[in-house]
């Protein structure tokens, strides 16, 4: 199978490259080249930028693909330069795009592909709904061979999963340091932690899958955890029993917007995902990577090299400035 990854050197595109590769998938990566990341030995690099047509057009060089993945589609105008640029030059189109497009708050606690889509607290959430209907459109009117995959917080051992200050080594040197740790809400809403390598197995099933194209799937984990149990359970993994504080979030929204929307438009909200959908396009799938053992791998990967351990004290005197006026609030 020939596949084109838009992208695929990212938190969850890495995992899925991996996986491509071993399972023999003659794989190319088309980007700029200058992303964080760096490509997987094996897979194919096509220097171009997506955003410029012509530069990609004359970079593939009529090439045809069984599967094409954009990861870094985010706006309509994303999917209408991909319809362009591979109609009738791939068998099987996929869209990442978000598990946040769906309802909030939610009619009910348990997500399936058919809860309805809508996001009123952010505009991320919005743009991806608004691409999902234009190839919703595409496939309707013109055949456009289009799946829609939805992850939900998809974490890798480069990067701390958590609601406020994860990504970097800020969370659990502040956990060392014996530092409150905001945790919205009660902490007693539930969520669900999905281990990269999981993600993959799922998306890779999906691909040059025929039962697959018009279709919409989210793939997660079945693990449900309280927000509660996973700033304790990261606590844990780096042997320490984190102090925490519950905010809500709308008053955390009060002092950073771009937090406020991830919460507001995600997190704030139980999501418990029925993932029977994928299991049944993808027999066999089944997520395996428990979110102590996921956690661990992460704090692993940072401890191999000091230089990793990356400290955001702007994130540090945010998350101070939060609790203080809190309390301060608090009768």
């Amino acid at each position: 199978m020939r596949v084109l990854f838009i992208g695929g050197t990212g938190n969850i595109s890495t995992a899925c490259t991996r996986l491509a590769l071993e399972k023999g998938i003659e794989l190319f990566l088309l980007n700029r080249g200058i992303s964080a990341g760096s490509p997987v030995e094996g897979a194919k690099l096509i220097r171009a930028d997506i955003r410029d047509a012509g530069q990609v057009t004359a970079a593939l060089k009529n090439r045809k693909f069984d599967a094409v993945v954009d990861w870094v589609a985010y706006k309509p105008d994303h999917i209408k330069t991909d319809i362009g640029l591979f109609r009738g030059n791939t068998l099987h189109y996929v869209f990442i795009s978000s598990a946040t497009v769906y309802q909030k708050p939610p009619a009910h606690y348990l997500v399936t592909e058919s809860t309805p889509l809508g996001n009123p607290y952010w505009q991320y959430a919005r743009d991806k709904i608004a691409c999902e209907e234009m190839l919703n459109r595409a496939f309707r009117e013109e055949g456009f061979p289009a799946t829609i995959v939805r992850p939900s917080l998809t974490y890798g051992e480069t990067w701390l999963p958590a609601a406020i200050g994860g990504h970097d080594y800020t969370l659990i040197d502040r956990m060392k340091k014996g530092g409150k740790i905001i945790v919205h809400g009660d902490g007693q809403s539930l969520w669900t932690m999905t281990h990269n390598t999981d993600f993959a197995q799922g998306l890779i099933g999906l691909l040059g899958n025929p039962i697959a194209i018009g279709e919409h799937y989210h793939i997660t984990s079945d693990e449900v955890l309280s927000w509660d149990s996973i700033y304790r359970t990261i606590g844990q993994a780096a042997g320490v029993d984190p102090v925490l504080i519950h905010i809500p979030s709308e008053f955390i929204n009060a002092f950073d917007a771009g937090i406020g929307a991830g919460l507001l438009g995600d997190k704030a909200f139980s999501a418990v995902f029925d993932n029977s959908k994928v299991k049944l396009a993808v027999p066999g799938f089944q997520a395996t990577v428990l979110f102590a053992d996921g956690i661990g791998r992460c704090l692993e990967w940072f401890g191999k090299d000091e230089r990793r351990k990356t400290v955001s004290e702007e994130t540090n005197r945010l998350m101070d400035r939060i609790i203080q006026a809190y309390l301060k609030a608090w009768p």
